[in-house]
């Protein structure tokens, strides 16, 4: 068997495995639901996605999604070129780095709530679930930033030397194609923790159009079962979109990083 005939065989063991992972997680959900026998407490899967398709079908649903995916996005678009402006001279100076260092250390351990709560003081509903990501996804993006520069190649770097490239043509022709697979690994990583950040950032500032708008309407009225459907929403659009991004990294690892 040829290479991409066993890589074929591989990827469809991997897809069973993913389904019947799938299904004993729905089967223990609905063996609890049924234990607790309150839909109150645990509703079980089919009464949530009965819900799901209510909500579909409903004038907030679409415009929830929207909301919320702009706001990951718009975090993750201000993050990586600040991650840029902050790592490359980071990743080059390691007094810059160590300079740096304590305020990462802030950052990573202070508790996403109370960036949130301090962001609510400062800026609008809007505003509030793009910056608590953004500060959350900052760090992430710079440290993977930082260890792409000092993973460029030292002959490399000599070289550039040797043929008197600039300042630019070296940061274009070294550094960036060095960077860019730790800034999809980094965005992978930062894209997951962005939907969370957002998510729970819309439950307490409620923008107009948000999935955590939702889930606190729901939670605050006792809907059990929509909240649970609101949370699946949620799960169903950050795994699409980390999909979304590890199909374009994997067809970027087998054509070659520009």
């Amino acid at each position: 068997m040829d290479q991409s005939g066993m890589n074929a065989k591989k990827n469809i063991n991997s897809t069973l495995w993913t389904i019947l992972g799938s299904i004993a997680v729905l089967a223990l959900w609905e063996i609890a639901s049924r234990t607790f026998s309150s839909a109150l407490i645990l509703p079980g899967p089919l009464p949530v996605i009965r819900n799901l398709f209510k909500l579909a079908a409903g004038p907030h649903f679409l415009p929830a999604i929207h909301g919320s995916f702009f706001r990951v996005l718009f975090s993750l678009f201000l993050a990586i070129p600040f991650s840029l402006l902050i790592g490359i001279p980071a990743g080059l100076n390691e007094r810059f780095n160590a300079f740096l260092r304590p305020v990462f250390s802030i950052i990573s351990a202070t508790p996403v709530l109370s960036i949130i709560l301090i962001a609510l003081l400062w800026f609008g509903q809007d505003q509030v679930p793009v910056f608590a990501a953004f500060l959350m996804v900052f760090p992430v993006m710079t440290s993977n930033t930082i260890a792409g520069v000092r993973s460029s190649d030292p002959g490399l770097l000599e070289m550039t030397r040797v043929y008197g490239f600039t300042k630019l043509d070296t940061l274009r022709h070294l550094y960036f194609p060095a960077i860019a697979p730790y800034l999809l690994a980094g965005a992978r990583t930062s894209l997951a923790l962005a939907w969370k950040v957002v998510v729970a950032a819309e439950v307490l500032s409620q923008p107009t159009n948000a999935l955590g708008t939702g889930m606190q309407t729901a939670k605050a009225q006792l809907e059990t079962t929509e909240l649970f459907a609101w949370t699946v929403v949620t799960v169903v659009f950050a795994g699409m979109c980390d999909l979304a991004l590890a199909l374009f990294w994997k067809r970027k690892k087998n054509v070659g990083i520009a």
